[in-house]
């Protein structure tokens, strides 16, 4: 379960539990028109399908997916770190830099990616900034998510009780310390499904990659749909790839949430300091 929703009762499961049955069966039923309509337009020839039985096809449409998951990671790593001092200047306790902070994150959420792309491939060059095509896709969505894992972390920080921070500050630890050695890897414990979700998430606003003609997945689709004049089967196997990839992140992120918490024995003993003895897992 997420610390971020409450565990549903047995009406909430019973409704999930029917919820779900009622769209596999709309999700079955509309697989099969879409099969029916693809079979009746000739779609299901097989000789439509046989280029994707060929490796050098396949070995096109990889480097595409390298492509994208190389921005998605680069976007991961730069967004995870802009987000945690975004957080911890928007939890702080200096004005200025909260208001930075948080002015910086509405910003960001409001702002459409799209738009900040416009402006690296079409606003920066006009003022003799032009970057190469990667950062053209990967700065906007640096600076669009890096708002998003903001959040998450604030949530995750959040979610920690003080006596956290409190039991590492009467140790002797430095603010600093305590918010980097204690509070923030529990908080990115409790947070790493939504950090998951978030990238799987960013993984398909890599899409927008083909707007700079950056090769990514999708970009690569497009192109290999000139050379076979195939558009449908050429879609259906760029879909496949993402849901094969997405749905590997979504079912680690489902794995983490079902995770059980280690629980840490408590010390006793004479002499034992009572703080030590307080578990370092946080208590839901």
């Amino acid at each position: 379960m997420s610390f971020m929703y409450d565990e549903p009762g047995p009406r909430g499961r019973r409704n999930i539990r029917i919820a779900s049955a009622l769209s596999f069966v709309a999700l079955a039923g509309l697989v099969a028109l879409a099969l029916w309509q693809f079979g009746s337009h000739g779609q299901l020839d097989p000789a439509i399908w046989a280029p994707f039985t060929s490796w050098p096809i396949w070995q096109y449409l990889l480097v595409g997916l390298m492509g994208t998951l190389q921005v998605a990671a680069i976007v991961a790593v730069l967004g995870s770190i802009l987000g945690v001092f975004l957080a911890l200047g928007r939890n702080g306790r200096n004005r200025p830099v909260r208001w930075l902070c948080t002015a910086y994150i509405e910003i960001a959420r409001t702002v459409p990616v799209l738009l900040l792309i416009y402006l690296m491939l079409f606003g920066l060059p006009q003022l003799g900034i032009n970057v190469p095509v990667i950062w053209k896709l990967t700065i906007p969505l640096v600076f669009s998510n890096s708002a998003v894992f903001a959040e998450i972390f604030r949530a995750g920080i959040k979610s920690l009780p003080k006596g956290q921070s409190e039991a590492a500050l009467s140790l002797g630890m430095s603010g600093t310390l305590t918010m980097f050695l204690v509070v923030l890897p529990q908080a990115i414990r409790n947070v790493a499904p939504s950090l998951l979700s978030q990238f799987v998430s960013l993984l398909k606003d890599t899409t927008l990659g083909y707007i700079v003609a950056f090769t990514e997945l999708l970009y690569r689709g497009q192109l290999l749909t000139s050379y076979l004049h195939d558009l449908i089967p050429t879609y259906i196997v760029i879909t496949l790839i993402y849901l094969v990839v997405s749905g590997s992140l979504t079912a680690l992120a489902s794995r983490l949430q079902k995770r059980p918490r280690r629980k840490v024995a408590p010390l006793s003993g004479p002499g034992m300091n009572p703080v030590a003895e307080q578990p370092v897992v946080a208590a839901r």
